[in-house]
């Protein structure tokens, strides 16, 4: 499976708060046909102002969730048996380029190399995407759009990106959001209350401190608005914390024993 998740157009925009003037950047590479690359962290929130931005432009989206064994062939399409007859399926890659839609490609650095021999033709002027298969040749429709993230916090010599790849997109690097910027989702998203929302994302910084030393990533906004939203459900604060911040950062037991004297420094 490729993992793609068509989003339609005229899906109402999630909420998203720019930290900057990405979204600007976005509606430029948009307007101006050129494909885009986001690094930044796990959680930060690039699928999230991809999907609003999608929205926001009125355009369909096609997400695709890169893994290890995601190949070219996921993307573009492929033979398969229907009815007693073979019939050619495609990708959601070609869809894209067929529809005029936005194809994410989350996390492309993990699928495999023969993935982006596929993109070099549509990150270019010709933006067209040759399908070998079936000997078509396809130019993308308007409004296609290619847009692709990974997390630099990853890579290795194994898992990067080319530089030949890479100075084909324009480029929009993320990070986590202010504090005070934080604060606003965490409580629009969920309607916790501002008190302990700020003691979650001020938690939340004190647990990035750790990436490195004790943790190999820091927590995330997603995993902190996960927080509040189940202690806006009623769950306890402290087993709240412990599901959604704590256990999906380490499986180690003194690592966790240490977060959690680090919970209840935060909140008494």
């Amino acid at each position: 499976m490729d993992g793609s998740q068509p989003v339609r157009e005229g899906a109402s925009a999630p909420f998203y708060l720019p930290q900057g003037n990405e979204c600007a950047v976005f509606r430029a590479a948009f307007e101006h046909r050129l494909p885009l690359l986001l690094k930044g962290p796990t959680g930060c929130g690039k699928t999230r102002f991809v999907t609003h931005m999608a929205a926001t432009l009125g355009r369909p989206l096609y997400t695709v969730a890169c893994h290890d064994d995601l190949a070219a062939a996921d993307l573009v399409g492929r033979y398969l048996l229907k009815g007693g007859e073979t019939v050619w399926v495609d990708g959601p890659l070609t869809r894209a380029v067929r529809e005029g839609a936005i194809c994410y490609l989350d996390e492309v650095v993990e699928a495999r190399k023969d993935v982006t021999v596929v993109l070099h033709p549509l990150t270019d002027d010709r933006r067209i995407l040759p399908v070998d298969r079936t000997g078509e040749e396809i130019a993308a429709a308007p409004g296609f759009m290619l847009v692709a993230s990974y997390n630099p916090g990853y890579q290795n010599i194994l898992k990067t990106l080319k530089p030949s790849t890479r100075q084909r997109f324009l480029a929009l690097e993320f990070d986590f959001p202010s504090q005070a910027r934080e604060i606003d989702i965490v409580t629009r998203e969920t309607g916790l209350d501002g008190d302990r929302a700020k003691a979650l994302v001020r938690l939340g910084a004190k647990l990035r401190g750790l990436k490195g030393q004790d943790l190999e990533e820091g927590v995330s906004t997603r995993l902190i608005v996960y927080a509040a939203t189940l202690i806006c459900g009623g769950m306890g604060v402290d087993e709240a914390i412990r599901v959604a911040m704590i256990e999906p950062l380490t499986d180690e037991e003194d690592v966790k024993r240490g977060l959690l004297d680090l919970v209840i420094a935060t909140f008494g």
